[in-house]
């Protein structure tokens, strides 16, 4: 684990890695700052799901809605705010050895969340969750959010985006590689190898900036 990163300390690398000053918070008051602050969350969130990170995965029976929905469906799952993206996997019992199912579709519902819309009378996810502290995140991945962070604030930071291209080459790879190269496939190589093997082109990047 990556004990005593946050996400100054992460930020604080990529800037450096632009040439740039570090900043004391996300509140300091300097442009690097401010660019940091509003660029983090998204990096954060972006990061996350661009795979089923082993670190990050988590497993969760869903409680029912008291309000069924309006269409086909005879219920409806509230999603957790902590949900990254959509699960990656619903199953229908509580059981071992059983095959995700397919028949369930997710709708946004009147709170500002997601429901997951199923005939089950059981629902249960595997999922990404968002709320991961740094400082419970491996050492591959802080690296990859330094790239991360350093591709994503390289054109407002040094307002060059020659860098930007450069750096988002060094985390992902060349357009060849679709977004699979570079240094985030040696970070799910090394995530990868005490997990069943996953279709990586079913965890598309989210919010790619070109």
């Amino acid at each position: 684990m990556a004990a005593g990163d946050t996400k100054v300390t992460i930020s604080n690398t990529a800037l450096r890695m632009l040439g740039a000053n570090p900043i004391t918070s996300f509140t300091d008051g300097s442009d690097g700052a401010a660019i940091c602050a509003a660029i983090y969350p998204n990096v954060k969130d972006q990061s996350l799901g661009m795979y089923p990170w082993s670190f990050a995965k988590k497993k969760l029976t869903l409680s029912r809605s008291s309000t069924a929905p309006t269409n086909e469906w005879d219920y409806a799952y509230p999603l957790p705010s902590t949900v990254l993206n959509n699960p990656f996997a619903v199953y229908n019992s509580t059981s071992t050895g059983i095959a995700p199912i397919t028949a369930y579709e997710i709708y946004a519902n009147n709170d500002g969340g997601r429901d997951v819309y199923t005939h089950e009378e059981t629902i249960v996810i595997d999922y990404i969750d968002n709320n991961i502290s740094e400082g419970s995140m491996p050492r591959y991945f802080i690296q990859l959010l330094n790239y991360m962070m350093a591709w994503h604030i390289a054109e407002p930071v040094t307002d060059q985006i020659t860098k930007a291209e450069y750096w988002k080459t060094v985390t992902t790879g060349h357009v060849s590689e679709n977004g699979r190269g570079g240094y985030l496939r040696q970070a799910m190589n090394i995530d990868g190898r005490n997990q069943p093997s996953y279709a990586i082109g079913s965890f598309p990047l989210t919010d790619e900036r070109d």
